[in-house]
């Protein structure tokens, strides 16, 4: 992380086909390369949310690929991102899958 560089937290939801095409596990692996922390999880109406945290860049190249990309068979429809904070360390230790 850049010195200086501000951290904060963001909640999202990811709306289209994004649950039965390993989205969950692409999402871990994204936000493990970019130095994020954080979780994501299904959710029963077949969104996926979680929460990101970590340098401000990185967590803006992050939503950029929970908007367009995702894992390789899901098809985004939109993403939702909300309780965007400044933190002052982060509260997670690493991005987890929950169940």
């Amino acid at each position: 992380m850049a010195e200086g560089e501000q951290l904060i937290s963001l909640d999202y939801e990811v709306f289209g086909k994004v649950q039965g095409v390993f989205f969950r596990k692409y999402t871990q692996a994204q936000g493990g390369r970019l130095g994020l922390v954080g979780w994501v999880q299904n959710t029963d109406t077949e969104t996926v949310r979680g929460q990101i945290q970590g340098s401000a860049s990185k967590v803006r190249e992050m939503q950029e690929w929970l908007q367009t990309k995702g894992s390789p068979k899901s098809k985004i429809s939109k993403a939702e991102f909300q309780n965007e904070r400044r933190i002052p360390q982060l509260e997670h230790r690493t991005f987890t899958v929950r169940k």
